[in-house]
């Protein structure tokens, strides 16, 4: 190898060594960071604000979810209960990284609906074993306003999912409006925080709509209040990193959750490096 790269062999393994040694320092730096986002992450947890149990954000975890949303999830399960542990994720991407993986692995079944090609037919092959046995479909679909409730009423035609989770960085807003028989348990939506309470704005509506990776996508979270009010649903809590809100079905409510639900209580601003604070654990197997 030395003599195919025209440097000695003492050289080379000087390089190795250096590489090596970068490696692990930049495996080091990556730790230090994910260390010191946690420590921030649990001290902003002793905050008043956190300081009642009934608030969600205490009980956040990551187990394949972004953030802690599937902690949060979880919790409100634990709170309401579900009915058939029944899901409808749109927006999953492969499938490695969302709000329902965690669920699927412990028996619930549900619908993923993406409308990348690519991702999709990763999903079949990665999740073959959950669909050959009916837990998981998987719809490769760009969804809008015109489409969702054929979707919808499609795989729910009686009574809707226990959880619904719309994450297309985009659409969102409109997708939850145009739902014209919203009954889900507890829905879960991406928020843009950059528009904080008592601002209301909403994203222009367009059909085929891309992300381009700025900040012009979904809605604030006082609008997704306003409007989730309407279809009956209470805003009982966000992610610390300023990304996911969840809404419970008013009739379900009661009071297992803070009384105060309004946006203004329940924002938390753009901290998307607490992010970091939720490190991955062993490469897990499917299946």
């Amino acid at each position: 190898m030395a003599r195919l790269l025209g440097i000695s062999r003492s050289r080379l393994g000087g390089l190795v060594t250096r590489i090596t040694g970068l490696n692990q320092l930049a495996k080091l730096q990556a730790d230090i960071r994910n260390i010191s986002a946690f420590s921030a992450w649990q001290e902003l947890l002793r905050g008043e604000k956190y300081s009642d149990p009934r608030v969600l954000s205490r009980y956040g975890f990551k187990v394949h979810s972004q953030a802690e949303e599937d902690g949060i999830i979880h919790e409100i399960f634990r709170r309401i209960g579900p009915i058939k542990k029944t899901f409808m994720e749109i927006g999953v991407s492969n499938g490695q990284e969302n709000n329902t993986l965690y669920l699927l692995r412990q028996g619930w079944t549900g619908v993923w609906i993406d409308g990348n090609q690519k991702y999709t037919d990763h999903i079949h092959h990665t999740f073959e074993k959950f669909i050959s046995r009916g837990a998981l479909h998987c719809r490769c679909e760009h969804v809008t306003r015109d489409n969702i409730n054929e979707l919808y009423e499609q795989f729910y035609p009686e009574h809707g999912p226990d959880l619904l989770s719309v994450d297309i960085d985009g659409n969102d807003y409109h997708i939850l409006a145009a739902i014209k028989a919203l009954d889900a348990r507890v829905v879960v939506v991406e928020y843009n925080p950059v528009f904080a309470p008592p601002i209301e704005w909403v994203m222009d509506y367009t059909p085929n709509y891309e992300w381009a990776g700025n900040d012009t996508y979904s809605a604030s979270l006082k609008s997704y209040e306003t409007l989730l009010l309407e279809k009956n649903y209470l805003l009982v809590g966000c992610t610390s990193n300023g990304n996911n809100a969840f809404f419970v079905r008013k009739d379900l409510a009661k009071d297992h959750f803070h009384q105060n639900c309004s946006a203004e209580f329940h924002y938390e601003p753009q901290r998307f490096w607490i992010t970091n604070a939720f490190m991955g654990g062993h490469r897990y197997s499917i299946g």
